[in-house]
Protein backbone atom coordinates (compact mmCIF):
# COMPACT_ATOMS: atom_id res chain seq x y z
CA UNK A 1 0.00 0.00 0.00
CA UNK A 2 1.21 3.55 -0.54
CA UNK A 3 3.25 5.26 2.11
CA UNK A 4 4.16 8.87 2.80
CA UNK A 5 7.28 8.53 0.65
CA UNK A 6 7.30 6.76 -2.70
CA UNK A 7 9.23 3.49 -2.77
CA UNK A 8 12.28 3.80 -5.02
CA UNK A 9 12.51 1.57 -8.09
CA UNK A 10 15.45 1.80 -10.48
CA UNK A 11 14.90 1.96 -14.23
CA UNK A 12 17.66 1.73 -16.80
CA UNK A 13 15.91 3.71 -19.49
CA UNK A 14 12.80 5.36 -18.13
CA UNK A 15 12.07 6.62 -14.63
CA UNK A 16 8.44 6.03 -13.75
CA UNK A 17 7.04 8.15 -10.94
CA UNK A 18 3.79 6.89 -9.51
CA UNK A 19 0.90 9.26 -9.79
CA UNK A 20 -0.58 8.47 -6.42
CA UNK A 21 -0.06 8.90 -2.72
CA UNK A 22 0.07 11.58 -0.05
CA UNK A 23 3.38 13.37 0.41
CA UNK A 24 6.00 14.40 -2.11
CA UNK A 25 8.77 12.21 -3.46
CA UNK A 26 12.26 13.49 -2.76
CA UNK A 27 14.49 14.80 -5.50
CA UNK A 28 15.79 12.03 -7.68
CA UNK A 29 13.26 9.48 -6.42
CA UNK A 30 12.25 7.00 -9.08
CA UNK A 31 8.88 5.43 -8.45
CA UNK A 32 6.23 3.56 -10.34
CA UNK A 33 2.57 2.71 -10.10
CA UNK A 34 0.02 1.50 -12.60
CA UNK A 35 -3.65 2.24 -12.71
CA UNK A 36 -7.03 0.86 -13.19
CA UNK A 37 -10.46 1.81 -14.03
CA UNK A 38 -14.09 1.44 -14.77
CA UNK A 39 -17.20 -0.56 -13.98
CA UNK A 40 -20.55 -1.30 -15.66
CA UNK A 41 -21.13 -2.97 -18.99
CA UNK A 42 -23.28 -0.24 -20.51
CA UNK A 43 -22.01 2.73 -18.57
CA UNK A 44 -20.80 4.37 -21.76
CA UNK A 45 -24.40 4.69 -22.86
CA UNK A 46 -26.20 4.98 -19.54
CA UNK A 47 -24.33 7.92 -18.07
CA UNK A 48 -24.68 10.24 -21.01
CA UNK A 49 -26.20 13.62 -20.95
CA UNK A 50 -27.59 13.65 -24.46
CA UNK A 51 -31.35 13.64 -25.15
CA UNK A 52 -31.33 9.96 -26.15
CA UNK A 53 -29.38 8.78 -23.09
CA UNK A 54 -26.01 8.50 -24.86
CA UNK A 55 -22.87 10.49 -24.18
CA UNK A 56 -23.44 13.91 -25.64
CA UNK A 57 -20.55 15.46 -27.57
CA UNK A 58 -19.18 18.37 -25.59
CA UNK A 59 -17.42 20.04 -28.47
CA UNK A 60 -17.94 20.61 -32.15
CA UNK A 61 -15.45 19.14 -34.62
CA UNK A 62 -15.38 19.03 -38.43
CA UNK A 63 -17.32 15.97 -39.63
CA UNK A 64 -15.95 15.70 -43.14
CA UNK A 65 -12.83 13.77 -44.07
CA UNK A 66 -11.08 16.93 -45.24
CA UNK A 67 -8.49 18.74 -43.16
CA UNK A 68 -10.09 21.61 -41.28
CA UNK A 69 -8.61 25.06 -41.58
CA UNK A 70 -7.58 26.83 -38.38
CA UNK A 71 -10.62 29.11 -38.67
CA UNK A 72 -13.06 26.16 -38.42
CA UNK A 73 -11.44 24.38 -35.44
CA UNK A 74 -13.46 24.48 -32.23
CA UNK A 75 -11.62 23.77 -29.00
CA UNK A 76 -13.25 21.38 -26.52
CA UNK A 77 -15.23 22.99 -23.72
CA UNK A 78 -13.19 21.79 -20.74
CA UNK A 79 -15.37 23.74 -18.30
CA UNK A 80 -18.44 21.87 -19.49
CA UNK A 81 -16.69 18.49 -19.23
CA UNK A 82 -15.57 19.38 -15.71
CA UNK A 83 -19.05 20.52 -14.69
CA UNK A 84 -20.76 17.40 -16.07
CA UNK A 85 -18.17 14.72 -15.21
CA UNK A 86 -16.51 16.15 -12.13
CA UNK A 87 -19.19 14.83 -9.71
CA UNK A 88 -18.18 11.27 -10.68
CA UNK A 89 -14.51 11.70 -9.67
CA UNK A 90 -13.61 10.85 -6.07
CA UNK A 91 -10.69 11.19 -3.67
CA UNK A 92 -9.47 8.03 -1.93
CA UNK A 93 -7.66 8.01 1.42
CA UNK A 94 -6.22 4.83 2.91
CA UNK A 95 -4.56 3.76 6.13
CA UNK A 96 -2.71 0.56 6.84
CA UNK A 97 0.39 -0.90 8.40
CA UNK A 98 3.77 -2.08 7.16
CA UNK A 99 6.39 -4.08 9.01
CA UNK A 100 9.65 -2.30 9.72
CA UNK A 101 12.92 -4.20 9.80
CA UNK A 102 13.86 -5.61 13.18
CA UNK A 103 17.58 -4.85 13.15
CA UNK A 104 17.70 -3.24 16.58
CA UNK A 105 18.11 0.20 15.05
CA UNK A 106 17.28 3.27 17.16
CA UNK A 107 15.60 4.59 14.00
CA UNK A 108 13.29 2.51 11.74
CA UNK A 109 15.14 1.24 8.69
CA UNK A 110 18.59 2.46 9.77
CA UNK A 111 21.48 0.43 8.37
CA UNK A 112 23.28 -1.46 11.20
CA UNK A 113 26.58 -0.48 9.53
CA UNK A 114 25.72 3.21 9.77
CA UNK A 115 28.18 4.99 12.16
CA UNK A 116 25.23 6.69 13.91
CA UNK A 117 23.66 3.29 14.58
CA UNK A 118 26.95 1.96 15.95
CA UNK A 119 27.24 5.01 18.23
CA UNK A 120 23.81 4.46 19.78
CA UNK A 121 24.39 0.72 20.01
CA UNK A 122 27.67 1.25 21.87
CA UNK A 123 26.57 3.99 24.25
CA UNK A 124 22.90 3.01 24.65
CA UNK A 125 21.55 6.51 24.15
CA UNK A 126 18.18 5.32 22.68
CA UNK A 127 16.21 2.13 23.40
CA UNK A 128 16.73 -0.54 20.79
CA UNK A 129 14.02 -2.09 18.62
CA UNK A 130 13.70 -5.79 19.21
CA UNK A 131 12.38 -7.63 16.18
CA UNK A 132 10.09 -6.30 13.44
CA UNK A 133 7.17 -4.06 14.33
CA UNK A 134 4.22 -2.56 12.50
CA UNK A 135 4.13 1.07 11.49
CA UNK A 136 0.99 2.97 10.45
CA UNK A 137 1.11 4.48 6.96
CA UNK A 138 -1.31 6.69 5.06
CA UNK A 139 -1.83 7.31 1.39
CA UNK A 140 -4.08 9.09 -1.06
CA UNK A 141 -5.14 8.66 -4.65
CA UNK A 142 -8.03 9.27 -7.01
CA UNK A 143 -10.79 7.17 -8.51
CA UNK A 144 -14.05 7.43 -10.42
CA UNK A 145 -17.57 6.04 -10.09
CA UNK A 146 -18.68 3.60 -12.80
CA UNK A 147 -22.12 2.58 -11.53
CA UNK A 148 -24.85 4.31 -9.60
CA UNK A 149 -24.68 1.75 -6.76
CA UNK A 150 -21.16 2.81 -5.76
CA UNK A 151 -18.67 0.75 -7.77
CA UNK A 152 -15.42 2.71 -8.17
CA UNK A 153 -12.26 2.10 -10.20
CA UNK A 154 -8.80 3.09 -8.98
CA UNK A 155 -5.22 1.80 -8.88
CA UNK A 156 -4.33 -1.44 -7.18
CA UNK A 157 -1.34 0.22 -5.52
CA UNK A 158 -3.58 2.89 -3.99
CA UNK A 159 -5.47 0.32 -1.90
CA UNK A 160 -2.80 -2.36 -1.55
CA UNK A 161 -2.58 -3.68 2.04
CA UNK A 162 -5.06 -1.02 3.17
CA UNK A 163 -7.01 -1.67 6.38
CA UNK A 164 -9.30 1.33 5.99
CA UNK A 165 -10.36 2.95 2.71
CA UNK A 166 -12.32 6.21 2.74
CA UNK A 167 -13.95 7.70 -0.35
CA UNK A 168 -14.74 11.41 -0.43
CA UNK A 169 -17.18 12.71 -3.02
CA UNK A 170 -16.94 16.20 -4.55
CA UNK A 171 -20.00 17.24 -2.47
CA UNK A 172 -17.85 16.43 0.64
CA UNK A 173 -19.79 13.29 1.65
CA UNK A 174 -17.52 10.50 2.90
CA UNK A 175 -17.99 6.72 2.85
CA UNK A 176 -16.05 3.71 4.04
CA UNK A 177 -15.19 1.53 1.04
CA UNK A 178 -14.72 -2.19 0.57
CA UNK A 179 -11.96 -3.48 -1.70
CA UNK A 180 -13.73 -5.87 -4.06
CA UNK A 181 -10.54 -7.01 -5.78
CA UNK A 182 -7.18 -5.92 -7.19
CA UNK A 183 -5.06 -6.95 -10.16
CA UNK A 184 -1.37 -6.09 -9.60
CA UNK A 185 -0.45 -7.06 -13.19
CA UNK A 186 -2.45 -4.11 -14.55
CA UNK A 187 -2.61 -2.14 -11.29
CA UNK A 188 -6.40 -2.07 -11.52
CA UNK A 189 -8.61 -2.22 -8.45
CA UNK A 190 -12.35 -2.24 -7.86
CA UNK A 191 -13.75 -0.80 -4.64
CA UNK A 192 -17.36 -0.22 -3.55
CA UNK A 193 -19.22 2.14 -1.24
CA UNK A 194 -22.70 1.64 0.20
CA UNK A 195 -24.62 4.36 -1.64
CA UNK A 196 -27.32 4.76 -4.27
CA UNK A 197 -28.15 7.06 -7.17
CA UNK A 198 -24.57 8.24 -7.53
CA UNK A 199 -23.36 10.13 -10.63
CA UNK A 200 -21.21 7.82 -12.73
CA UNK A 201 -19.03 8.35 -15.77
CA UNK A 202 -19.60 7.24 -19.37
CA UNK A 203 -16.84 5.12 -20.89
CA UNK A 204 -15.39 5.64 -24.34
CA UNK A 205 -12.83 3.63 -26.29
CA UNK A 206 -9.24 4.07 -27.38
CA UNK A 207 -9.87 2.67 -30.85
CA UNK A 208 -11.20 6.05 -31.97
CA UNK A 209 -8.70 8.04 -29.90
CA UNK A 210 -6.23 9.84 -32.15
CA UNK A 211 -2.71 11.08 -31.48
CA UNK A 212 -2.92 14.84 -31.11
CA UNK A 213 -6.47 14.74 -29.74
CA UNK A 214 -7.35 16.81 -26.67
CA UNK A 215 -7.68 14.97 -23.36
CA UNK A 216 -8.42 16.09 -19.80
CA UNK A 217 -7.64 14.67 -16.35
CA UNK A 218 -9.34 15.22 -13.00
CA UNK A 219 -7.73 14.12 -9.74
CA UNK A 220 -6.03 15.19 -6.51
CA UNK A 221 -2.34 15.88 -7.22
CA UNK A 222 -0.43 16.29 -3.95
CA UNK A 223 -3.80 16.16 -2.18
CA UNK A 224 -5.28 19.19 -4.00
CA UNK A 225 -8.77 17.85 -4.60
CA UNK A 226 -10.77 18.26 -7.83
CA UNK A 227 -7.81 19.53 -9.85
CA UNK A 228 -8.28 19.71 -13.63
CA UNK A 229 -5.40 19.48 -16.13
CA UNK A 230 -5.47 19.13 -19.92
CA UNK A 231 -3.23 18.26 -22.86
CA UNK A 232 -3.09 16.07 -25.93
CA UNK A 233 -2.50 12.42 -26.73
CA UNK A 234 1.20 12.11 -27.49
CA UNK A 235 1.26 8.42 -28.54
CA UNK A 236 -0.68 5.17 -28.21
CA UNK A 237 0.39 1.62 -27.43
CA UNK A 238 3.46 2.52 -25.38
CA UNK A 239 5.20 -0.44 -23.72
CA UNK A 240 6.86 0.41 -20.39
CA UNK A 241 9.28 -1.60 -18.25
CA UNK A 242 7.56 -4.09 -15.90
CA UNK A 243 4.16 -3.28 -17.41
CA UNK A 244 4.03 -5.70 -20.32
CA UNK A 245 0.27 -6.28 -20.01
CA UNK A 246 -0.63 -2.64 -20.66
CA UNK A 247 -0.36 -0.72 -23.97
CA UNK A 248 -0.25 2.74 -22.39
CA UNK A 249 -1.69 5.98 -23.73
CA UNK A 250 1.03 8.63 -23.59
CA UNK A 251 -0.08 12.23 -23.01
CA UNK A 252 1.35 15.58 -22.01
CA UNK A 253 -1.37 16.09 -19.39
CA UNK A 254 0.12 17.25 -16.07
CA UNK A 255 -0.15 14.22 -13.75
CA UNK A 256 1.45 14.15 -10.30
CA UNK A 257 1.39 12.08 -7.11
CA UNK A 258 -2.26 11.89 -6.04
CA UNK A 259 -3.62 11.67 -9.61
CA UNK A 260 -3.29 7.87 -9.64
CA UNK A 261 -6.58 6.17 -10.33
CA UNK A 262 -8.23 9.29 -11.75
CA UNK A 263 -9.94 9.35 -15.16
CA UNK A 264 -8.59 10.58 -18.48
CA UNK A 265 -11.39 12.06 -20.63
CA UNK A 266 -11.61 12.58 -24.36
CA UNK A 267 -13.12 15.75 -25.83
CA UNK A 268 -16.62 14.23 -25.62
CA UNK A 269 -16.35 13.73 -21.89
CA UNK A 270 -15.94 9.95 -22.06
CA UNK A 271 -13.36 8.11 -19.94
CA UNK A 272 -10.68 6.65 -22.21
CA UNK A 273 -8.02 5.83 -19.65
CA UNK A 274 -6.84 5.78 -16.04
CA UNK A 275 -3.98 8.15 -15.23
CA UNK A 276 -1.16 5.93 -14.10
CA UNK A 277 2.49 6.84 -14.47
CA UNK A 278 4.85 9.66 -15.32
CA UNK A 279 8.35 9.91 -16.69
CA UNK A 280 10.36 11.77 -14.09
CA UNK A 281 13.85 12.26 -12.71
CA UNK A 282 12.55 14.35 -9.82
CA UNK A 283 9.39 12.54 -8.69
CA UNK A 284 7.21 15.27 -10.25
CA UNK A 285 5.67 15.85 -13.66
CA UNK A 286 8.12 16.54 -16.48
CA UNK A 287 5.89 16.60 -19.54
CA UNK A 288 5.28 12.89 -20.17
CA UNK A 289 2.48 10.91 -18.52
CA UNK A 290 0.81 7.57 -19.17
CA UNK A 291 -2.71 6.20 -18.80
CA UNK A 292 -4.11 2.66 -18.89
CA UNK A 293 -6.57 2.20 -21.81
CA UNK A 294 -10.19 1.88 -20.72
CA UNK A 295 -10.53 -1.49 -22.50
CA UNK A 296 -7.83 -3.03 -20.30
CA UNK A 297 -9.48 -1.72 -17.14
CA UNK A 298 -12.95 -2.81 -18.26
CA UNK A 299 -11.82 -6.37 -18.85
CA UNK A 300 -10.17 -6.52 -15.43
CA UNK A 301 -13.20 -4.93 -13.76
CA UNK A 302 -15.61 -7.45 -15.26
CA UNK A 303 -13.47 -10.38 -14.10
CA UNK A 304 -13.10 -9.00 -10.58
CA UNK A 305 -16.83 -8.40 -10.23
CA UNK A 306 -17.58 -11.89 -11.49
CA UNK A 307 -14.79 -13.97 -9.94
CA UNK A 308 -13.15 -11.73 -7.35
CA UNK A 309 -9.89 -11.74 -9.31
CA UNK A 310 -8.50 -11.23 -12.81
CA UNK A 311 -6.83 -13.83 -15.03
CA UNK A 312 -4.27 -13.21 -17.75
CA UNK A 313 -3.11 -15.48 -20.52
CA UNK A 314 0.46 -16.50 -21.28
CA UNK A 315 2.20 -17.77 -24.40
CA UNK A 316 5.36 -19.04 -22.73
CA UNK A 317 8.10 -17.21 -24.62
CA UNK A 318 10.88 -14.74 -23.89
CA UNK A 319 11.13 -12.10 -26.61
CA UNK A 320 13.41 -9.30 -27.77
CA UNK A 321 12.99 -6.18 -29.89
CA UNK A 322 13.72 -6.51 -33.60
CA UNK A 323 16.18 -3.78 -34.57
CA UNK A 324 17.64 -3.09 -38.01
CA UNK A 325 20.56 -5.47 -37.46
CA UNK A 326 18.17 -8.32 -36.61
CA UNK A 327 15.98 -7.42 -39.60
CA UNK A 328 19.02 -7.67 -41.89
CA UNK A 329 20.07 -10.96 -40.28
CA UNK A 330 16.66 -12.60 -40.67
CA UNK A 331 16.00 -11.00 -44.07
CA UNK A 332 12.98 -9.03 -42.89
CA UNK A 333 11.72 -6.13 -44.98
CA UNK A 334 11.52 -3.88 -41.90
CA UNK A 335 12.54 -4.03 -38.21
CA UNK A 336 9.17 -5.10 -36.79
CA UNK A 337 7.93 -8.00 -34.70
CA UNK A 338 8.89 -9.90 -31.55
CA UNK A 339 12.02 -12.08 -31.73
CA UNK A 340 11.69 -15.31 -29.75
CA UNK A 341 14.86 -15.84 -27.69
CA UNK A 342 13.61 -18.59 -25.35
CA UNK A 343 10.64 -20.93 -25.06
CA UNK A 344 9.01 -22.43 -21.98
CA UNK A 345 9.38 -26.19 -22.20
CA UNK A 346 5.97 -27.80 -22.56
CA UNK A 347 4.26 -24.41 -22.59
CA UNK A 348 1.71 -23.11 -25.12
CA UNK A 349 4.35 -21.80 -27.55
CA UNK A 350 6.33 -25.05 -27.38
CA UNK A 351 3.20 -27.10 -28.06
CA UNK A 352 2.29 -24.82 -30.96
CA UNK A 353 5.67 -25.46 -32.62
CA UNK A 354 7.29 -22.07 -32.10
CA UNK A 355 11.08 -22.10 -32.26
CA UNK A 356 13.87 -19.91 -30.92
CA UNK A 357 14.69 -17.43 -33.68
CA UNK A 358 11.13 -17.10 -34.93
CA UNK A 359 9.89 -13.54 -35.36
CA UNK A 360 6.23 -13.19 -34.40
CA UNK A 361 4.70 -10.58 -36.71
CA UNK A 362 0.95 -10.92 -36.14
CA UNK A 363 -1.44 -12.26 -33.50
CA UNK A 364 -4.97 -12.94 -34.72
CA UNK A 365 -4.29 -10.62 -37.64
CA UNK A 366 -3.08 -7.73 -35.45
CA UNK A 367 0.38 -6.51 -36.39
CA UNK A 368 3.22 -6.79 -33.86
CA UNK A 369 5.29 -3.69 -34.58
CA UNK A 370 7.23 -3.35 -31.30
CA UNK A 371 8.00 -6.41 -29.20
CA UNK A 372 5.90 -4.97 -26.37
CA UNK A 373 2.78 -5.31 -28.54
CA UNK A 374 2.87 -9.10 -28.13
CA UNK A 375 2.62 -9.43 -24.32
CA UNK A 376 0.00 -6.67 -24.27
CA UNK A 377 -2.20 -8.59 -26.72
CA UNK A 378 -1.60 -11.92 -25.01
CA UNK A 379 -2.23 -10.44 -21.56
CA UNK A 380 -5.59 -9.09 -22.64
CA UNK A 381 -6.66 -12.53 -23.85
CA UNK A 382 -8.25 -15.19 -21.66
CA UNK A 383 -6.49 -18.40 -20.61
CA UNK A 384 -7.65 -21.16 -22.92
CA UNK A 385 -8.17 -18.86 -25.92
CA UNK A 386 -6.97 -20.22 -29.25
CA UNK A 387 -4.86 -17.73 -31.19
CA UNK A 388 -3.28 -17.62 -34.64
CA UNK A 389 0.33 -16.45 -34.94
CA UNK A 390 2.03 -15.27 -38.12
CA UNK A 391 5.76 -15.95 -37.77
CA UNK A 392 8.85 -15.38 -39.89
CA UNK A 393 11.11 -18.45 -40.03
CA UNK A 394 13.99 -19.27 -42.38
CA UNK A 395 13.10 -16.34 -44.63
CA UNK A 396 9.48 -17.44 -45.05
CA UNK A 397 6.11 -16.60 -43.56
CA UNK A 398 4.36 -19.32 -41.54
CA UNK A 399 1.11 -19.55 -39.62
CA UNK A 400 0.80 -21.38 -36.30
CA UNK A 401 -2.04 -21.92 -33.84
CA UNK A 402 -1.62 -21.88 -30.07
CA UNK A 403 -3.88 -22.31 -27.06
CA UNK A 404 -2.94 -19.82 -24.36
CA UNK A 405 -2.11 -20.86 -20.81
CA UNK A 406 -2.71 -19.09 -17.51
CA UNK A 407 -0.14 -16.48 -16.45
CA UNK A 408 -0.86 -17.24 -12.80
CA UNK A 409 0.34 -20.81 -13.15
CA UNK A 410 3.93 -21.60 -12.24
CA UNK A 411 6.09 -21.29 -15.33
CA UNK A 412 7.92 -24.40 -16.45
CA UNK A 413 11.65 -24.52 -17.06
CA UNK A 414 12.67 -22.80 -20.27
CA UNK A 415 13.88 -24.90 -23.14
CA UNK A 416 17.55 -25.00 -24.07
CA UNK A 417 19.28 -24.30 -27.39
CA UNK A 418 22.71 -24.41 -29.05
CA UNK A 419 25.33 -22.01 -30.49
CA UNK A 420 28.34 -21.28 -32.80
CA UNK A 421 30.80 -18.62 -34.15
CA UNK A 422 33.99 -17.94 -36.08
CA UNK A 423 36.89 -15.47 -36.18
CA UNK A 424 37.22 -13.58 -39.51
CA UNK A 425 34.36 -11.18 -40.29
CA UNK A 426 32.67 -12.01 -36.99
CA UNK A 427 35.57 -11.51 -34.60
CA UNK A 428 35.13 -14.66 -32.50
CA UNK A 429 37.55 -17.39 -31.50
CA UNK A 430 35.56 -20.59 -30.85
CA UNK A 431 36.06 -24.14 -29.67
CA UNK A 432 33.77 -27.13 -29.05
CA UNK A 433 32.22 -27.48 -25.59
CA UNK A 434 33.62 -30.06 -23.22
CA UNK A 435 31.08 -32.59 -21.82
CA UNK A 436 31.07 -30.91 -18.40
CA UNK A 437 30.62 -27.48 -19.99
CA UNK A 438 27.61 -28.76 -21.93
CA UNK A 439 26.09 -30.09 -18.72
CA UNK A 440 26.79 -26.86 -16.87
CA UNK A 441 25.31 -24.77 -19.67
CA UNK A 442 22.33 -27.08 -20.10
CA UNK A 443 22.80 -27.41 -23.87
CA UNK A 444 23.32 -30.41 -26.14
CA UNK A 445 25.47 -28.55 -28.65
CA UNK A 446 27.19 -25.22 -28.91
CA UNK A 447 30.57 -23.54 -29.05
CA UNK A 448 32.54 -21.82 -26.32
CA UNK A 449 33.66 -18.27 -27.08
CA UNK A 450 37.38 -18.17 -26.24
CA UNK A 451 38.12 -14.63 -27.38
CA UNK A 452 36.41 -11.67 -29.04
CA UNK A 453 37.58 -8.96 -31.38
CA UNK A 454 36.22 -6.42 -33.85
CA UNK A 455 32.44 -6.69 -34.52
CA UNK A 456 31.78 -9.32 -31.82
CA UNK A 457 33.58 -7.31 -29.16
CA UNK A 458 31.73 -4.14 -30.15
CA UNK A 459 28.43 -6.05 -29.89
CA UNK A 460 29.18 -6.91 -26.25
CA UNK A 461 30.14 -10.58 -26.53
CA UNK A 462 32.55 -11.92 -23.90
CA UNK A 463 34.88 -14.89 -23.50
CA UNK A 464 32.96 -17.58 -21.64
CA UNK A 465 29.69 -16.94 -23.49
CA UNK A 466 28.23 -19.98 -25.23
CA UNK A 467 27.20 -19.50 -28.85
CA UNK A 468 23.99 -21.45 -29.42
CA UNK A 469 22.71 -20.41 -32.85
CA UNK A 470 23.36 -18.15 -35.81
CA UNK A 471 20.32 -16.52 -37.45
CA UNK A 472 18.14 -19.05 -35.65
CA UNK A 473 20.11 -22.10 -36.81
CA UNK A 474 21.61 -24.19 -33.97
CA UNK A 475 25.33 -24.71 -34.50
CA UNK A 476 27.59 -27.66 -33.71
CA UNK A 477 30.92 -26.81 -35.33
CA UNK A 478 33.12 -23.90 -36.30
CA UNK A 479 32.86 -24.90 -39.97
CA UNK A 480 29.08 -24.69 -39.77
CA UNK A 481 29.36 -21.19 -38.31
CA UNK A 482 31.72 -20.13 -41.11
CA UNK A 483 29.21 -21.35 -43.67
CA UNK A 484 26.38 -19.40 -42.05
CA UNK A 485 28.51 -16.26 -41.83
CA UNK A 486 29.50 -16.56 -45.50
CA UNK A 487 25.80 -16.58 -46.45
CA UNK A 488 25.14 -13.42 -44.45
CA UNK A 489 25.69 -9.96 -45.86
CA UNK A 490 25.40 -7.05 -43.40
CA UNK A 491 24.78 -8.62 -40.02
CA UNK A 492 23.97 -11.80 -38.11
CA UNK A 493 21.85 -12.58 -35.06
CA UNK A 494 23.74 -14.70 -32.55
CA UNK A 495 21.89 -16.60 -29.83
CA UNK A 496 24.12 -16.48 -26.76
CA UNK A 497 23.81 -18.22 -23.41
CA UNK A 498 25.28 -16.28 -20.50
CA UNK A 499 24.72 -16.95 -16.80
CA UNK A 500 21.92 -19.36 -17.59
CA UNK A 501 20.04 -16.83 -19.77
CA UNK A 502 19.67 -16.86 -23.55
CA UNK A 503 19.64 -13.63 -25.54
CA UNK A 504 19.97 -12.70 -29.19
CA UNK A 505 22.83 -10.32 -29.97
CA UNK A 506 22.97 -8.54 -33.35
CA UNK A 507 26.47 -8.29 -34.83
CA UNK A 508 27.38 -6.08 -37.78
CA UNK A 509 29.82 -8.06 -39.90
CA UNK A 510 33.26 -6.65 -40.68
Amino acid sequence: MPTDVFPSRKKSIIALAAAALVGAAGAGAITSHALLQDRAQTVANASATGPNGTAAPLNTAPSSGSVATPATITLPDFSRITEQRGPGVVNISVTGTVKTSGNGSPFPGMDPDDPVFQFFKRFGGIPQQQGPREQTVRGQGSGFIVSSDGVILTNAHVVQDAKDVTVKLPDRREYKAKVVGTDPKTDVAVIKIDAKDLPYLPLGNTRDLKVGEWVLAIGAPFGFENTVTAGVVSAKGRSLPDDSFVPFIQTDVAVNPGNSGGPLFNARGEVVGINSQIYSRTGGYQGVSFAIPIEVATKVRDQILKNGKASHARLGVVIQEVNQAFADSFKLDKPEGALVSSIEKGGPADQAGLKVGDVIRKLNGQAIVASGDLPALVGQSTPGDKITLEVWRDGKQQELSARLGDANEKAAKLASADTSAEQGRLGLALRPLQPQERRDAGVDTGLMIEDTDGPAELAGLHPGDVLVAVNGTPVKSVDQVRGLIDKSSKSVALLIQRDGQKIFVPVRLG
